[in-house]
């Protein structure tokens, strides 16, 4: 058998051009691809060594070898696999997105693939992988000899990547393949040790099979560490000792079994992967087996990072496939609510495109998505139901906690460790939690239950729609809220007193995205929310009869000055009418039920967006001295403004003209 020239198949120069040029991001992709394939040819060994002990030959221990010759501008990458005859070389390296794993797969029996699934070994999908080595290479040379054939049966196979490749018989007395890259000038920043090492630390650290480089020192002898501050010194400077050294760690973490992995692990995995200092406060470790198998390790931070707002931002969660690092923050395996989340998910197989660079949707994809996000949301309401001692705990209904008395006889030293976390995470992420309202309607539910809010009897973010509910007036039929830019404008809010006077709690909602979240929850647990600035005020049962009849006889009296204030008002006012929600000031602003609030719209403007155009309505406590002024004054008109502008300070904003609401106040005064 000679050397024999064969030409690629398919449209291969516009095939490579596109592998080479636009299929991969980044350079350094091409090491994770090659390390991939020749993990794959030695997990194939291994299958097929189960029937036929003898393909091992003399070396049993299956390993990966990347050696690199800045003399020669080469990096070698070597396995000891299943190896290539010549017609494999043909047929799988001469075909673009001809993929012999997946053609493997289909021909394993039943039992062997579920082996393989099992174990998740087998990467490679697409064929194109071994191709990304012209990224930085113009030429390629692959030496390989497949397990079972005699030295004299090796193959050599060699390519430009620019239409055809040369195929010749070699002697090769180790079985298995070796990929020689011939690096491009623009490429030989890879043929460092560190850079290598640097890459497989971040794409190929897992990867259950040792992969070996050879040891460094400089030339006075010392030998090269990481942390070793001459490091920048001269590669020239720098020689090879011919011990080979593991430069991957061969096990992850998410691979093991729980209960053979300590806390302390976890929480250095987390550093690793988060360089976060911090401990997390909780953290869930599930493989999930079914239609669609991934291992999931996630874990919820102690602090926001300061893009925490920036939801063009990815999510903390990195994508394995089989253990091969495919990308950071893939933000299509959680929801934009949850970006906080940090860690891994391992699948068995994910439908990427063609570079494992790009997340495709799909049911598998949908199904770790969901997955993911309810096993974070069962982590917070773990976090929640532990939140105080038992002691402190009040007594609740079914499902958001368990009766103090209860929990004091089987708390567990976990649960108590759980004291105060939640409270420290919803001080971190809360506001971003609530973007869920808006964007998971499955989860809707779940997500409002883990809320909190300050309250008219409480300034600590501690208060839950639940907590809230049950402790409600008798004849209470909704939930009381106001939205404030501070928590200071909430509390003395000018709509909270008639609820002050009568002892009803109002949740205070001072985060910038409540307005925009409370649009979507319109009821807890069947008892609607409402706003206390919008609309008119209904206590229903918890107004009596002698209080609506003195309020109607009071508008009934009031209706000369209510027409006259109208005129007046406008320009600025929808309406003008008596109310019974105040009970110390003279007047304040409130919108129709189903309007914008006067504070959501200010957010937008300031925002640079466009708010509709909307006038809020001017109620009037018809008892107010202030208000009693208005009857026979011969400063009508002012005093209409002065009232206004007033109750627009009073919920945070500002008149239209400030010097005219000045001058009129200055000249009362005088």
């Amino acid at each position: 058998m000679g050397k024999h020239t064969h030409s690629f198949q398919a449209e291969v120069a516009q095939l490579l051009h596109l592998v080479t040029h636009s299929l991969y991001s980044n350079k350094e992709i091409f090491l994770r691809e090659l390390i991939s394939n020749a993990s794959d040819a030695c997990d194939k060994l291994r299958f097929e060594a189960l029937h036929d002990a003898a393909l091992y030959e003399d070396a049993p221990n299956l390993e990966v070898r990347i050696s690199f010759d800045p003399g020669t501008q080469t990096i070698t990458i070597t396995d000891n696999g299943i190896g290539m005859s010549e017609a494999d070389t043909i047929e799988h390296l001469g075909t673009i997105a001809k993929s012999g794993t997946r053609d493997f797969v289909q021909k394993l029996n039943d039992d062997q693939r579920a082996s393989a699934t099992q174990h998740g070994q087998l990467i490679g999908q697409f064929g194109v992988g071994f191709y990304s080595g012209f990224i930085v290479a113009d030429r390629i040379t692959v030496e390989t000899r497949r397990a079972g054939l005699s030295p004299a049966q090796g193959v050599r196979w060699v390519s430009a990547g620019v239409g055809d490749f040369e195929v010749e018989p070699t002697e090769r007395a180790a079985r298995g393949t070796s990929v020689i890259l011939h690096l491009r000038d623009d490429a030989l920043e890879f043929c460092n040790g560190w850079k290598l090492k640097s890459i497989l630390g971040k794409y190929s650290d897992h990867i259950s099979l040792p992969i070996l480089m050879e040891k460094e020192e400089w030339k006075d002898g010392e030998l090269i560490d990481p942390s070793d501050e001459k490091k920048g010194r001269n590669p020239g400077s720098m020689v090879k000792t011919g011990e080979w050294e593991t430069v991957n760690k061969a096990n992850a973490i998410w691979a093991r079994s729980k209960k053979d992995i300590t806390v302390e692990q976890y929480h250095e995995f987390y550093k690793q992967i988060s360089h976060d200092f911090d401990l997390p406060l909780a953290y869930t470790h599930n493989r999930v087996e079914g239609g669609t198998e991934y291992t999931q390790l996630l874990y919820i931070p102690s602090k926001a990072p300061f893009d925490l707002y920036n939801r063009d931002k990815a999510a903390g969660v990195k994508l394995y496939v089989k253990r091969v690092f495919i990308m950071d923050d893939a933000e299509a395996l959680l929801p934009a609510y949850l970006r906080f989340v940090k860690g891994i998910v391992d699948s068995n197989d994910l439908p990427l495109n063609v570079s494992r660079e790009l997340l495709q949707e799909s049911r598998d994809v949908k199904a770790i998505r969901e997955g993911c996000t309810k096993r974070v949301l069962g982590m917070l309401e773990d976090l929640a139901r532990n939140d105080q001692p038992p002691a402190d705990k009040p007594d609740t209904t079914e499902g958001d906690a368990t009766v103090g008395k209860e929990v004091t006889d089987v708390e567990t030293e976990e649960d108590k460790a759980k004291h105060g976390k939640y409270t420290k995470f919803y001080k971190e992420f809360g506001a971003v939690l609530k973007e869920g309202l808006g964007e998971d309607f499955a989860n809707r539910d779940r997500i409002a239950k883990l809320l909190r809010f300050a309250s008219s009897t409480t300034d600590a973010v501690s208060v839950g729609l639940a907590d809230y509910k049950a402790r409600m007036k008798e004849g209470q039929e909704a939930i009381y809220y106001i939205t404030a830019e501070t928590l200071a404008a909430a509390k003395n809010s000018p709509q909270l007193e008639i609820f002050k006077k009568k002892g009803i709690e109002v949740l205070l909602m001072t985060d910038r995205v409540d307005e925009w979240a409370l649009t979507f929850l319109h009821d807890f647990d069947g008892t609607p929310l409402q706003s206390v600035a919008k609309g008119a005020v209904d206590l229903g049962k918890l107004q009596d009869e002698s209080e609506k009849k003195a309020a109607e006889e009071a508008a009934e009296s009031f209706k000369p000055v209510l027409a006259r204030l109208k005129d007046v008002l406008k320009d600025k006012a929808e309406d003008v009418r008596v109310t019974t929600r105040l009970v110390n000031s003279p007047a304040c602003l409130v919108v129709q039920d189903h309007g914008m609030s006067t504070q959501l719209a200010r957010m937008l403007k300031q925002a640079g967006q466009t708010a509709p155009t909307t006038k809020p309505i001017l109620e009037v406590n018809a008892g107010h001295a202030l208000v009693k002024k208005l009857e026979g004054s011969d400063r009508f008109d002012d005093l209409a403004h002065i009232l206004f502008d007033q109750a627009l300070l009073a919920e945070g904003g500002l008149p239209e003209d400030p010097a005219a609401y000045v001058q009129r106040v200055n000249a009362f005064l005088a």
